[in-house]
């Protein structure tokens, strides 16, 4: 054992000499390469930096010529316009030249030529008559031609102008003109009187309808609250609640909030009350709209649902009183609903799977006015 271990520790030796051997061949090898990568970056760097200065110069060169060809492009823009405006002044002053020599010939009947040698500006211009009702002098001497100036003919040519306008035209069928007109104008007249006779009509027709409305809605709203208010405390003994209008004084556009406070509790709005609390409270109120505009029958569909047993017995007392004078038709899975009622249906399934109706009508010994009887249904979906 002792031979074998010593002959592992000179092979460990041996083998630890070579790798040491390996390394330094290595790290030379390394120190090397990297000798000659650092030359190698060190040309790169500088190949990179004359490479970035050319660019530099380069670029600045076409900057250069780019905001030459900028300025040449603009000179260019600048001539282009002032020679299309040139030809545009040529052109407009040439329609001008044309029009003018139309204009007289068709109003004058003279020639371009005939009418720069009769009134040219070196012509002299003769001197206007009087006009009619001016006082003349006959001491005056007689007026005589005058040189031509622009500003005073001009001056001169604007007052003729007002003055002709002021005068307008002669209309020969003005009488004609004036007949059918003052019968156009007696025609609108009545027209626009029979439409303010009926403006005035509708408008108190709107005032009525709605003074009738207003009457009755708040004739339904003193009744409904009434009904609301004694409706509410035997659904809530000891609770209050009360109807009100968001616009008192316009009956029109108002809505209606309720406020209930059922016993213990001090918060009046509806959104913080108990699921059957809310249930219960909406019941109220259509029990108040029963009561205040009674109806030949009602409809319920599952409105006990949330009650309790309490709050059941009090909604079923005043549904009794309900059927004094109306029909009540109600859908309900609750036992105690369908022990009061007259008539029960319900939807059965037999055994082969077919649903079927079912119906049975019960009778009460305490019913003793046959007239007070109403008939329930009831739709229980078993």
């Amino acid at each position: 054992m002792e031979r074998t271990a010593r002959s592992r520790a000179i092979e460990l030796r041996e083998r630890r000499r070579r790798e040491a051997q390996v390394a330094k061949a290595v790290v030379v090898a390394s120190q090397t390469a990297l000798e000659l990568l650092t030359q190698s970056v060190a040309l790169a760097q500088f190949e990179r930096e004359q490479v970035v200065a050319t660019r530099q110069t380069e670029e600045a060169e076409v900057r250069k010529i780019r905001e030459r060809i900028r300025e040449l492009t603009a000179d260019l823009e600048i001539l282009t316009d002032s020679v299309h405006r040139d030809e545009v002044a040529r052109a407009e002053q040439r329609l001008r030249i044309e029009a003018l020599e139309n204009k007289s010939v068709e109003d004058y009947g003279v020639g371009p030529d005939e009418l720069l040698a009769e009134y040219g500006p070196e012509v002299l211009v003769p001197p206007s008559p009087a006009a009619p009702g001016d006082e003349i002098n006959p001491d005056d001497p007689e007026p005589e031609p005058y040189p031509y100036v622009r500003t005073q003919q001009e001056s001169r040519l604007a007052a003729a102008e007002r003055s002709l306008a002021l005068l307008g035209k002669v209309n020969p069928l003005a009488l004609e003109e004036f007949s059918a007109l003052e019968e156009r104008h007696k025609f609108l007249g009545e027209q626009l009187e029979d439409l303010r006779k009926s403006r005035n009509d509708l408008m108190s027709v709107i005032r009525d309808v709605d003074a009738r409305v207003q009457e009755v809605f708040s004739q339904a709203y003193e009744d409904t609250s009434r009904e609301f208010i004694s409706v509410f405390a035997r659904l809530f003994p000891g609770g209050e609640a009360r109807m009100i209008l968001t616009e008192p004084n316009d009956l029109l556009n108002s809505g209606v909030e309720i406020e209930a406070r059922p016993p213990g509790k001090t918060y009046k709005r509806l959104s913080l009350l108990s699921g059957g609390e809310q249930a219960l409270t909406a019941v109220a109120f259509l029990v108040a709209l029963f009561k205040s505009r009674p109806s030949p029958f009602y409809i319920l569909d599952e409105v006990e649902a949330a009650l309790d047993d309490v709050n059941l017995g009090r909604l079923l007392e005043i549904l009794a009183e309900l059927r004094a004078n109306s029909q009540l038709l109600i859908i309900t899975h609750q036992k105690r609903t369908m022990e009061i009622a007259d008539a029960l249906y319900g939807v059965s399934m037999r055994g082969d799977g077919v649903t079927q109706v079912i119906s049975q009508r019960i009778t009460h010994d305490d019913h003793d006015n046959p007239e007070q009887r109403a008939d329930a249904q009831m739709a229980n979906n078993s």
